[in-house]
């Protein structure tokens, strides 16, 4: 199930500058995701479980297991990877789909984690607040020098003392600035270190993360060619690579390959990926018809159903599901293949058996409500609240919940909930306008004192983020 979101506060510049290179899938209309505020995100309940479990023993060993790290996806076909607030671990889906083993995207991840352990974040915050202290220091020093050259005439004497006023403003801004740089550039060397450590301590190999980096250095070489070192924020491609090698291979698993069991998923994840994201002409270069691996296809499967043959998508899912009766997502795509044509009463059943395989995904459980709600037949209403409310809570996030809730309490009459359940959409969209003026008319719906009310009172009296 694609769905793509978008992310409410946008990452400030400071985040911008701090954080290091390096990513789901339930359909809403492109114009939705438009409307909030930061990177446009994906959210897919089969890529989500995979990567949690790609991170889970490195937040582990790194301790940061009960920090409720969270992996986010960012629609964007390019490979990178980021921390920025320090309990998020932002990856591009372009990082999945190059990625072609376990291994190479579990490394980035383990790099990442380094950023969250070392507290990179916070430390560049410190150096950052100094040297704006410096800089304010150096300004007023070198502007008090211009001024007092000005003051004293045109004379060459007075021109030389504004002209090294004028340098002290300036130098002391390029030394901190390289110093910044200078000090970004040490905690990723730190971070590839601490990544390699969690790998070892997880039995895992640092190869993945190795291959990794070594795979983007030629391009990074030819556009970093003449470039000044000290001036880059990363250490310099072919530096950071002999480094990482250097102490990766001294790992004792750095020859262990990935599970084939494993291997296998990751193919399945970035075939989905690829079926959603690119158009069919390159997914069946991918995935040609002489490819009848279970990853391919997934792909064409996915492909053919989003591109309007239904009959043949469904067929190509029921063969699917034969060899895999047990994998809750193909019983997913198949119902999101029926919703999407406008089948949303055919969509039920393998709607539920996706949930009951998936030990009850949320975001599985927010499709099967919007197919509960799609057939106008109010006999599903209660059914269809009763598992928004659920998948609700776990994601609380994911506005196509809340809007789905809406309209089945719309139908079954409850208008206080309804708006307050359109209310919360809106907010998380980003639409703090909609979402003040909904959650105003729930308050005179809701009696003064009541949860509903002290929720719609919440959303009234919220300001808008902060950029």
């Amino acid at each position: 199930m694609l769905l793509q979101i978008a992310l409410r506060k946008k990452a400030s510049a400071l985040t911008a500058l701090i954080t290091a290179t390096a990513i789901a899938l339930l359909p809403i209309p492109a114009a939705q995701a438009q409307e909030g505020r930061g990177p446009p995100t994906l959210r897919d309940s089969e890529t989500e479980q995979l990567l949690r479990e790609y991170t889970r023993p490195i937040l582990r060993v790194a301790g940061l297991e009960r920090q409720n790290i969270q992996m986010v996806i960012i629609n964007d076909n390019s490979f990178n990877a980021f921390v920025a607030d320090g309990r998020r671990i932002f990856v591009n889906y372009g990082a999945i789909l190059q990625s072609e083993t376990p291994n190479q995207l579990i490394g980035v991840l383990a790099h990442e984690t380094g950023h969250l352990a070392g507290g990179h974040l916070a430390k560049m915050r410190e150096q950052l607040a100094n040297a704006q202290t410096q800089m304010i220091i150096a300004m007023l020093l070198g502007a008090g020098a211009m001024a007092a050259g000005a003051s004293r005439g045109g004379n060459n004497g007075n021109n030389g003392l504004a002209n090294a006023g004028a340098a002290a403003v300036a130098g002391p801004q390029e030394m901190i600035r390289r110093s910044l740089l200078s000090y970004q550039r040490q905690q990723e060397e730190n971070a590839d270190r601490a990544g390699v450590k969690f790998l070892t301590a997880t039995q895992q190999s640092p190869k993945g993360m190795y291959e990794t980096f070594k795979r983007f250095t030629s391009e990074s070489l030819f556009a970093a060619r003449g470039a000044d070192p000290y001036l880059q924020s990363h250490p310099m491609p072919a530096e950071r690579v002999a480094s990482l090698q250097e102490f990766a291979s001294t790992s004792p698993y750095w020859d262990k390959k990935d599970d084939p069991a494993l291997q296998l998923r990751h193919d399945m994840v970035r075939a989905k990926i690829s079926a959603f994201m690119e158009r069919p002409e390159v997914v069946y270069r991918r995935y040609p018809l002489t490819n009848d691996s279970l990853p391919a296809r997934y792909a064409r499967a996915i492909s053919t159903y989003l591109h309007g043959d239904l009959h043949s998508a469904l067929a190509q899912i029921d063969a699917l599901i034969a060899v895999q009766p047990n994998n809750p997502y193909f019983y997913e795509v198949r119902g999101q293949a029926l919703l999407e044509s406008g089948k949303p009463a055919d969509a039920i059943a393998p709607l539920r058996k996706a949930v009951a395989l998936s030990n009850n995904s949320a975001l599985i459980e927010m499709l099967l409500g919007q197919a509960l709600v799609g057939t106008d037949n109010k006999a599903y209403t209660d059914d269809a609240i009763k598992i928004l409310r659920a998948a609700v809570a776990r994601e609380p996030e994911a506005p196509i919940g809340f809007t789905q809730l809406a309209m089945a309490y719309g139908r079954k009459g409850d208008y206080a909930e309804a708006d307050l359940a359109s209310a919360q959409a809106a907010y998380l969209r980003g639409d703090n306008k909609t979402a003040r003026e909904l959650a105003t008319r729930a308050k005179t719906r809701f009696a003064v004192g009541t949860p509903g009310w002290v929720r719609a009172d919440d959303i009234v009296a919220s300001k808008p983020p902060r950029n």
